[in-house]
């Protein structure tokens, strides 16, 4: 048995940067800093159109996202998606693009 201090540093995770981010595979604590960090990332890369797959449940992580997105200056507007891709389980997310665009 090890302690958890004996425990090696978990490995970085890589997100692909592909326009679509789905926070199931996140810790619930983490979902809000993961969206911050995929948006930033996609405005670099001049992806502005984001579709965030929070999950239906009972809405919370979903008002945390959109909390989230209505703090920042750099969204130009979010919305339910379409019925076919996801309904009120998705976001999409329209961004303004990076200065000098």
């Amino acid at each position: 048995m090890t302690d958890a201090g004996d425990e090696p540093p978990a490995e970085p995770f890589v997100l692909p940067v592909t326009g679509e981010l789905d926070l199931h595979a996140f810790a619930p604590r983490d979902a809000v800093s993961v969206v911050e960090d995929y948006l930033d990332e996609c405005r670099r890369r001049g992806l502005l159109e984001v579709r965030i797959v929070h999950g239906r449940g009972q809405g919370v992580r979903r008002a945390e996202v959109r909390r989230a997105l209505s703090r920042r200056a750099d969204v130009r507007e979010f919305r339910d998606a379409a019925p076919v891709s996801g309904g009120w389980g998705a976001t999409l997310v329209v961004l303004a693009p990076s200065e000098g665009e």
